[in-house]
């Protein structure tokens, strides 16, 4: 059984974060973003092989993923010549199928039961299955609508008020048969959302909907992407580093923490990272790789990705800062505040 990621997007939404790092290698603490979705796909043993169908800076995926030994299953890449949608991106991996195939949205955090999902598909013989996600405000949405026993029989792009009956969204994770897939057109954009699914409804045929009421979150927000990780540091998704330590301070092998510096749990230092002396580490910060924090800096709930430098004093409140900041002394950045790669903030600067 193979596995599709459709991994091709700009990450418009997470800019600037993404203008040098596409979306499937942002860091979630320090291994990239799709790593988190592989442990899932590892949990169903049938799955042999992850189709990455990429569009957007293809070769710094494969330069930092390589054959997916980091990862525990084989990577196979298919890169789009165009962007072609989500369908036509299914379409264009389709040589590579071998049967029954589960594909996941590139932006997708879940835990979800992969096992419990093909089941479900294969016992109520479905051509299509889809996992939906409750929401609480599903306006903002499409919604997919089900019958009690399960068929979907409608969707509803961004729902006026009195058009909404249920508050179940499209979750991004399907269980497909590639038989089904004569009806998308080769080399052509097509939406398997806006016209895939709807043609399997419209033709009567067996299009079944899972609700999954554990963990799911999208990504593609800086907003979204601080909360996935505070929602692996305090337990509410079973991810590592923290998967069997919720809570925790962690620290990892290489790091330094100088004498008089504080960590307050939860927070994650990675390796090569350096906490100078009088520094304080509040909850829910992530220091990557070779960061360095100096002398008496606070870093409250930021987000720090490799190699970034915060000056001495510099306060740090929930920002996210990309690759190779460097953050002034006695700068002060708060929870607006999301950095490009290798920006400079001069010293004193307070903003967000």
């Amino acid at each position: 059984m193979k596995a599709v990621l459709l991994a091709g997007g700009f990450g418009t939404r997470l800019r600037p974060l993404t203008v040098n790092t596409p979306k499937p290698i942002v860091p979630i603490f320090d291994r990239p973003f799709l790593y988190h979705q592989i442990d899932v796909l590892r949990r169903l043993p049938e799955i042999d092989e992850v189709i990455l169908s990429l569009n957007y800076q293809p070769d710094r995926i494969r330069e930092q993923v390589g054959d997916g030994a980091g990862a525990g299953l084989p990577i196979r890449y298919v890169v789009e010549p165009e962007p072609l949608g989500t369908g036509g991106a299914i379409k264009f991996s389709e040589p590579h199928l071998d049967g029954t195939t589960v594909v996941f949205n590139g932006d997708v955090l879940t835990g979800i039961d992969l096992a419990a999902l093909v089941a479900l598909h294969r016992e109520r013989g479905a051509r299509a299955t889809i996992v939906l996600a409750p929401v609480d405000d599903p306006a903002r949405y499409g919604v997919v609508e089900t019958a009690p026993d399960g068929r979907v029989i409608r969707f509803v792009e961004k729902p006026d008020p009195d058009e909404i009956r249920c508050n179940t969204i499209n979750a991004g994770i399907y269980v497909l048969e590639p038989d089904t897939f004569d009806r998308i057109p080769p080399g052509t954009k097509y939406s398997i959302e806006r016209s895939y699914f709807p043609s399997l409804v419209e033709r009567g045929e067996s299009f079944v909907a899972h609700i999954e009421r554990g963990y799911w979150r999208d990504i593609g927000t800086p907003a979204s992407y601080r909360q996935a990780h505070r929602d692996i540091l305090e337990g509410r998704c079973a991810a590592p580093p923290f998967a069997g330590a919720p809570g925790d301070r962690i620290v990892a092998d290489g790091a330094a923490i100088q004498s008089g510096a504080r960590l307050e749990g939860p927070c994650f230092v990675a390796p090569g990272a350096t906490i100078r002396r009088g520094a304080r580490i509040g909850p829910g910060s992530v220091i990557g790789r070779s960061v360095v924090v100096g002398q008496d800096a606070v870093v409250g709930g930021a987000i720090l990705w490799p190699e970034t430098v915060v000056g001495d004093g510099a306060v740090m409140r929930q920002a996210i800062v990309g690759h190779r900041c460097r953050i002034g002394a006695h700068a002060e950045l708060g929870p607006s505040v999301v950095l490009g790669d290798d920006s400079q903030v001069a010293p004193y600067t307070r903003a967000g």
